[in-house]
């Protein structure tokens, strides 16, 4: 029997600021459900049912794409949950870069949840939070694969989905490829243990002028990723830029 995903957490997020937004982002799921729209058709107007927090996500990814693109190296996400990101990525290298295969895309998270939740977090949050079904990481892969086939040098699998507590993997990772180079290291783990801990793993492996992403940053609700970042880099050190695109979200240029 499939494991039931627990989706409080997620209503909690997506009333933090406005209430009825909950319950309006479900009435375009209803909308888009409904079939107006044939399924031949739907790809192509997909952005019909994109509301304004979900397209600004994608600008975002964007904007940090374009401030790395010319340097050489990799991209890390930590926190990748549903791969939203990941598929983002995947699609704006086909756009930018096709046929830069050095450019690695690679995924670290549980696919169960927060493994654990440190004292510098918010009490309301626990273990298993924003979890995914089970076995969700290869279905990811189908996804990732499929998008990689409508790019050139389709024969060479360009990403890679880390599985298990990245605080981990993400040593084990590194020490099995001493070729990496991070140009691009966008952190989504909402939680300080794990974002502290690979900040700390992957410095010696930044490019100068790789950019590094916060989802959460100086947000109320998930002070642990802003004090891992003060931390391990320190919040006097680096101008963290705010993009126009997200509230809570925001990235340093490591020099």
């Amino acid at each position: 029997m499939a494991k039931k995903i627990n989706v409080t957490s997620e209503a909690d997020i997506s009333t933090f600021y406005n209430p009825s937004d909950f319950n309006n982002r479900l009435g375009l799921l209803e909308l888009m459900k409904a079939g107006a729209v044939p399924d031949l058709e739907l790809m192509n107007n997909i952005g019909l049912f994109l509301d304004r927090r979900i397209l600004s996500r994608f600008l975002f990814v964007n904007e940090l794409y374009q401030k790395m693109m010319h340097l050489h190296g990799n991209i890390f996400e930590f926190g990748v949950r549903y791969g939203q990101n990941l598929s983002l990525f995947t699609s704006l290298r086909g756009i930018y870069e096709p046929y830069n295969y050095n450019r690695r895309i690679v995924g670290f998270d549980t696919w169960e949840g927060f493994p654990a939740v440190h004292s510098n977090d918010k009490e309301k949050w626990k273990k298993g939070d924003f979890g995914v079904p089970e076995g969700y990481e290869k279905f990811l892969t189908n996804v990732l694969l499929q998008h990689e086939k409508m790019a050139p040098i389709d024969h060479i699998q360009k990403f890679t989905l880390v599985k298990g507590d990245a605080t981990k993997t993400i040593k084990e990772y590194l020490a099995n490829h001493q070729e990496t180079i991070i140009s691009l290291a966008y952190f989504d783990f909402d939680i300080y243990k794990p974002t502290h801990d690979c900040l700390e793993a992957i410095l010696p492996y930044l490019s100068k002028g790789a950019v590094i992403g916060f989802d959460e940053i100086n947000t109320p609700e998930w002070p642990g990723e802003t004090k891992a970042f003060r931390e391990v880099l320190g919040t006097n050190n680096f101008s963290v830029v705010h993009s126009t695109y997200r509230a809570n979200a925001g990235y340093i240029i490591y020099e």
